[in-house]
């Protein structure tokens, strides 16, 4: 995998142009911002809503006796609705017919989650989940330059500490925060937990999001992030999106990382942080 930070073409400095905030025509020197820790959520590990999610649904909807499995893209498509009960909703209704849909869709709906929670604990672990392409690169950069690691998630930790090891290997996340860990509603909790546990300031991390909601969680607490795998279209101020964290010239390594960070605080006043 390259190292090389330079754009190879202008129609590849174009396109970054329309994605990327530090996309300027002078560099920016990364020692005025040092970056001093990365806070990843979970789904920027791994594509937990497709390869999780996804298939512990399908084996709620077996164990319901209904004849539905849930392709990747049908999956993608109903992302668009943020809260899983209305995912299931808008899949019975498209299937049901009659004047009693209303009704029978609520209550299976809710019958079909309250399964699913359940199997979900028990079924994540032997998922199968892959990291994200090139996502080791980045986690061992870090670890060799001492750059400490954070992952947040929203889910418990009986099953997020063994599923982080799982992914990125033993050692190399130095705190992991879990719904477990955090009281507070307020969107941002878990990274500001997270901050508060690697000794750092929000200007001096870089949040890495692998879904929206996560992107904004991340916002909320006043990082500057990155917004990395399919959830390509959220109109939400991301230092850069992407599809993983590889790339011919510009795999999303950790030198890219802090120069990402620092022009966007070129831009934006930490003090804002």
């Amino acid at each position: 995998m390259g190292h090389s930070q330079v754009v190879s073409s202008p129609q590849e400095k174009t396109w970054r142009a329309g994605r990327f905030w530090w996309d300027c025509p002078e560099p920016t020197d990364a020692g005025a911002f040092p970056l001093r820790a990365v806070i990843f959520d979970l789904d920027a590990l791994s594509d937990l809503d497709v390869d999780g999610h996804r298939v512990v649904f399908n084996a709620a909807f077996a164990a319901h006796g209904l004849p539905l499995e849930w392709s990747v893209a049908r999956y993608r498509q109903l992302l668009a609705l943020h809260d899983e009960r209305q995912r299931v909703a808008a899949e019975l209704r498209k299937r049901c017919v009659g004047p009693e849909c209303d009704v029978l869709t609520e209550v299976l709906a809710d019958e079909i989650c309250a399964t699913k929670d359940m199997m979900f604990d028990e079924m994540i672990l032997d998922a199968g989940l892959a990291p994200r392409p090139g996502l080791l690169d980045l986690v061992m950069d870090a670890f060799a330059a001492e750059v400490p690691v954070g992952v947040v998630s929203s889910g418990r930790r009986r099953w997020v500490e063994p599923l982080v090891r799982q992914l990125v290997g033993e050692g190399l996340v130095e705190t992991v925060v879990t719904g477990d860990d955090v009281t507070s509603s307020r969107h941002g909790a878990a990274h500001q937990h997270a901050l508060a546990e690697l000794g750092v300031s929000a200007h001096e991390a870089l949040g890495v999001a692998g879904s929206s909601a996560g992107l904004r969680a991340a916002n909320a607490a006043g990082l500057a992030s990155v917004l990395v795998g399919a959830d390509m279209g959220a109109a939400l101020p991301a230092v850069a999106v992407r599809p993983d964290y590889t790339g011919t010239d510009d795999a999303l390594r950790l030198a890219t990382c802090r120069r990402l960070h620092a022009s966007w605080w070129a831009q934006h006043s930490p003090t804002a942080a």
